[in-house]
């Protein structure tokens, strides 16, 4: 590359939406502002185009260590990368909203006031009665585009999906990866489109009543393209530990302005693209000990971004520190909801009899399945014995909607030997009762992208990384799989597929199968229209819902509804139960009315073989393998 010019006259910036990064000027010119504490000297170097002639200019320091000013000549389009202490080599801005070749290359200067939005009259979204859909955009469909995935959304939205989550989108090295690793927090990677394919997006999801949340990772970078340390050391810290990496600095020396990096780009995923909220991920990695906790700081600042928009702040932490949800002046953090690993936990183990690793302190038992729906997390203070250590915090006081309950997450299809989904590791009647109880009880359902139709395509673990990089993933990723004593035998970990190209394409959904699965996908939306249109199941007040064990593997959930308009859920995993004598209250009846069968999961157009009455004059006969709703059936006189 050719030496840089100089460029001309620099200008004042005004009105900065972020404290780092490039800003397009009103009247004019774009504003640069990094902090770089390690550096006596930075300047800009910058073309208006590709392969345009390559100027710089220096900027100014301000003290604290940040460098800042405005160029008259860029503006939005234009490339550019930062020169430190005038060496040689050129940093993108750890702040940059685009880098269209990738991490390791040039930043782009993007104008967020550009984009025509259509949403004015979206009032956002509230954590009651939502179903929320996880996605992940490179394998969602064959394009792996935003272009594409929007296509997708008035089917989404005829399910019966009201909010979508998005797995992490800031960029990463390589040509696909399921974003956990990404190294440039603002800017949404170039694998699946530009920042205003994103935004149309988004613009889309609000136009059909759906809103979107971005997972976003504050507990570490990823480990390649990330070049934060150029400008700072104190980015991250060693003052904690971190299974992926470093930790980030939020307590230690100099931390202020690494605060502010993150609660920025909180703030800016709700500004910018009109996100609905954020999935925090993995907040046990995320350490902080000062007076405000950096999570609760995330969620105050993105709450003041959205302005008079309501949205929602979602964490996942392993641990089940219900705190999280509690408000601050409770010791909490005021997060909306937590992802609840114990109602999935429980229910694989009563779906596939399989205890392995962290399946080994569930039994999948009725009673288990009863408390997670009524209670939300089974562990909330009591001794894991895997763990070695007590687990969970008391829920007491928070909502049924609170915790966010799934069958299938990312995480969980692809920690098996061939990332198969559930509906392949158990018998289908069983899996059919399973969705019933997951989309009609109380909590917050969540499906995985394609759950809906059955999907065919397993999701595997896929990373894209330089040989070095990409050979130590693959160790890592058989390490974390051998604590399942079936995977760390040499036969499965020989079979590992490998987290390549392979397994990301083969990852890739083909929504044909909507039309090919029909019944799979009858039984989703025929349960989403049940829970929003009955007006019992609709209501999902979880003192409203009591629950008894039946049988070793059946157990009823009743819904209590205004004027005894109550709803029985009974679910029986197991075989055919013959309950000759029916001593549970629960089963009774409201007064002068008996039971009517209002929806079963054995229904032909489900895959079933029918169901016969429930009650009869000799008993109850619960169907194996199914899940059957009851409502009242008034009697004259």
């Amino acid at each position: 590359m050719a030496s840089p010019e100089r460029s001309g006259r620099m200008v004042t910036a005004e009105g900065r939406r972020l404290p780092v990064g490039a800003e397009v000027l009103a009247g004019g010119g774009v504003h640069f502002r990094v902090w770089a504490p390690k550096r006596k000297r930075v300047e800009v170097v910058y073309q208006a185009s590709p392969g345009a002639a390559v100027k710089s200019a220096e900027l100014s320091p301000e003290g604290g260590g940040y460098f800042s000013g405005a160029v008259s000549e860029a503006r939005a389009g234009t490339w550019y990368r930062f020169r430190l202490d005038g060496g040689d080599e050129l940093f993108p801005d750890p702040a940059s909203r685009f880098q269209p070749q990738g991490p390791h290359g040039w930043s782009e200067v993007v104008d967020p006031g550009a984009f025509a939005w259509t949403d004015a009259g979206w009032e956002g979204v509230r954590l009651e009665r939502q179903v929320i859909y996880e996605l992940h955009v490179g394998t969602f469909t064959r394009e792996g585009t935003w272009e594409a995935a929007a296509r997708e959304l008035p089917a989404l939205a005829e399910l019966g999906v009201t909010l979508i989550e998005v797995m992490p989108v800031a960029d990463f090295p390589g040509r696909f990866g399921w974003g956990y690793d990404g190294v440039n927090l603002f800017a949404p990677t170039r694998l699946y489109g530009t920042p205003d394919d994103l935004r149309r997006f988004v613009d889309r999801a609000h136009g059909l009543g759906i809103g979107v949340i971005l997972d976003v990772v504050y507990n570490h970078l990823g480990p390649a393209g990330n070049y934060l340390r150029a400008f700072a050391d104190d980015y991250f810290t060693d003052r904690y530990t971190n299974e992926w990496g470093e930790a980030i600095n939020f307590d230690d020396r100099n931390c202020g302005p690494v605060r502010e990096f993150i609660l920025a780009n909180a703030g800016y995923w709700i500004d910018e693209f009109h996100m609905d909220g954020l999935r925090l991920d993995a907040t046990q990695a995320i350490h902080d000990r000062s007076p405000e906790h950096i999570i609760a700081a995330i969620v105050r600042r993105a709450r003041e971004a959205a302005g008079g928009r309501s949205i929602l702040i979602v964490a996942e932490n392993e641990p089940q520190d219900a705190r999280l949800a509690r408000a601050p002046e409770e010791g909490g953090c005021g997060v909306d909801a937590l992802w609840n690993d114990d109602f999935h936990h429980a229910a694989m183990v009563a779906l596939t009899g399989r205890r392995e690793a962290y399946y080994a302190d569930y039994h999948g038992t009725p009673q288990e399945l009863i408390s997670a729906v009524r209670r939300g997390f089974l562990y909330q203070g009591q001794y894991h014995r895997r763990q070695r250590k007590r687990r969970g915090r008391s829920t007491r006081g928070l909502g049924p909607a609170t915790f966010i309950v799934y069958l299938q997450n990312h995480d969980q299809i692809a920690n098996s030997l061939r990332g198969e989904r559930l509906h392949a590791l158990t018998a289908p009647g069983r899996y059919r009762a399973a969705t019933a109880l997951l989309l009609l009880a109380p909590g917050t359902p969540m499906l995985f992208q394609g759950q809906e139709f059955a999907a065919s395509s397993p999701f595997l673990f896929f990373a894209d990384h330089e040989e070095a990089v990409q050979e130590a993933v693959r160790a890592g990723r058989a390490r974390f799989l051998s604590q399942f004593r079936s995977l760390g035998t040499p036969e499965a970990q020989a079979t590992l597929p490998d987290p390549g190209e392979e397994s990301f394409q083969r990852s890739k959904l083909d929504h044909a199968e909507r039309e090919r699965h029909a019944a799979a996908y009858a039984l989703h939306r025929d349960l989403l229209r049940l829970r929003r249109e009955d007006p019992v199941f609709a209501a999902q007040g979880r003192d409203g819902v009591e629950g008894a064990v039946l049988g070793p593997e059946a157990f009823v959930l009743r819904f209590f509804g205004e004027t005894g308009d109550d709803r029985l859920l009974i679910v029986n995993l197991g075989r055919d139960l013959d309950l000759e004598v029916a001593a549970e209250p629960l089963l009774a009846p409201p007064t002068r009315a008996g039971w009517k069968i209002l929806w079963s999961s054995e229904e032909p157009r489900y895959g079933g073989s029918g169901v016969p009455p429930i009650e009869t004059e000799d008993g109850w006969r619960l169907p194996g393998h199914a899940a059957v709703v009851l409502a009242p059936l008034r009697q004259e006189g």
